[in-house]
């Protein structure tokens, strides 16, 4: 199993409205590393943590399971929507999605108090300058956080 850290504005999909629906596609992203995570790495079973992003409070909200594969981001083919990319056909998508599951919504857990402790010093979402909207976790910092933070 491995571990992600995807990051979502609660304006367009939050840690509830996961909960609410159960699944969601992670649609909208439009970073050729990230979409190549869920391509290449992210496989059925894998566990990431939700993170608000882009809002008054940023952390991590929850947790979600990798549910289905990645495929085609049907966004990308809407010319109503802000993710529409008029280079990609469904012949040859440029954009791949994969579908999340709720496991469990956690307390906040904010940016700094992440960056507190040396242990997580490492993971790319304490970098400067890393806007990846998805980036893997190490077993250590996934132990380190559930077990001892959320």
């Amino acid at each position: 199993m491995a571990y992600w850290l995807m990051k979502s504005e609660p304006a367009e999909v939050s840690i509830d409205d996961l909960a609410a629906r159960g699944t969601v596609p992670w649609f909208g992203v439009r970073n050729y590393q990230a979409r190549n995570f869920m391509r290449d790495a992210m496989r059925i079973g894998d566990r990431a943590f939700f993170y608000h992003s882009s809002c008054a409070e940023p952390g991590i909200a929850g947790l979600c399971e990798i549910c289905a594969p990645a495929h085609a981001d049907a966004t990308q083919f809407d010319p109503a929507s802000p993710y529409f990319d008029p280079k990609a056909t469904p012949d040859k998508p440029r954009w791949l999605c994969v579908d999340v599951s709720f496991v469990r919504k956690t307390r906040l857990l904010p940016l700094a108090e992440l960056r507190a402790h040396p242990e997580l010093a490492a993971m790319p979402i304490l970098q400067r300058g890393n806007r990846l909207s998805i980036t893997p976790v190490t077993a250590a910092e996934w132990n380190f956080i559930s077990e001892r933070l959320l």
